[in-house]
């Protein structure tokens, strides 16, 4: 059994790795060693799991299939492990987390970092992209994500309220001058993310909500250029209040309307339902809870 478990682990490593090279270089064996432990899964299953070239890698139908089930498997057998060693709640294994590339460069990844600074036996695999992550098809044990999910089949746990608010540089409001009302807004300069729409959509005291349209004269598929430019004095932004904490402590971005703001948008962590919740990914959720608490608006 305990071959075969050893046969699993590489298995995985080298898919999430993408190279046999790699899988025994983590995992501390020969190449030989990786390569006759996949030979002999392959021939126990019987069938080939990796298609392999002289340049590259790459998991085969029947491989991604047993991926799942291996992922399960363990995930379940680490988890005991957690139990049985150490007689409490400490994490341990592979988390694989996925968030938005701003954010989580923000947010996301010192957690994380302090987290596997804490705990010896925990390792961390972080992917960081604006797109939504499927996080069974790409092994993601917890997704963080801002705004509420479309999926209903996730388990989720509400990390934070959170609003987009309108900042620029003192700067910048200084040439310009501050707006006194949402109709001021016209005559400013706005700095745009990705597909973001033409106008704004704020809302204002008593839940009043009014669309504003400003000068996009400056966009980018990067928020964090976006960002750059606000601090640079380039417009107004509307971005994510967990993100403009720190600038604003500082006074290197001011808010604008500050009784305005979007609707809410608070942050989420997902995991896929059926998987459970292992040690590892409760403490990073915890932790994540912790480290935004009271950032929002």
């Amino acid at each position: 059994m305990l071959d075969d478990l050893n046969e699993l682990r590489t298995f995985r490593r080298i898919a999430a790795l993408g190279s046999l090279t790699a899988a025994a270089r983590e995992l501390g064996v020969g190449l030989a060693v990786v390569s006759k432990r996949l030979t002999t899964l392959e021939r126990r299953a019987g069938t080939r799991l990796i298609q392999r070239t002289t340049r590259s890698l790459s998991l085969t139908d029947e491989g991604q299939a047993l991926l799942v089930q291996v992922d399960r498997a363990l995930d379940a057998i680490e988890a005991a492990e957690e139990r049985l060693k150490t007689g409490r709640d400490q994490p341990m294994g592979l988390l694989r987390v996925g968030a938005p590339v701003s954010f989580g460069r923000r947010h996301v990844a010192p957690v994380l970092g302090r987290l596997v600074a804490l705990h010896s036996r925990l390792d961390v695999d972080l992917t960081l992209d604006d797109r939504v992550v499927d996080l069974i098809g790409e092994r993601i044990d917890v997704a963080i994500r801002i705004g509420p999910p479309q999926d209903s089949t996730m388990v989720m746990r509400r990390l934070a309220e959170n609003r987009r608010i309108l900042v620029a540089s003192p700067s910048y409001l200084d040439r310009h001058g501050r707006p006194s009302c949402p109709a001021d807004l016209a005559a400013h300069d706005g700095l745009s993310y990705g597909d973001a729409p033409t106008t704004w959509r704020l809302v204002g005291p008593n839940g009043i909500e009014t669309d504003v349209r400003l000068r996009k004269r400056l966009r980018s598929d990067s928020g964090d250029a976006v960002h750059d430019w606000a601090l640079a004095g380039g417009g107004i932004m509307l971005k994510s209040a967990l993100d403009l904490a720190a600038d604003l402590a500082a006074n290197r971005l001011e808010r604008v309307l500050p009784s305005h703001a979007s609707a809410p948008t608070p942050v989420y962590a997902l995991i896929a339902s059926g998987r459970g919740m292992p040690t590892r990914a409760r403490v990073f959720v915890d932790a994540m809870a912790a480290e935004l608490d009271g950032l929002g608006f």
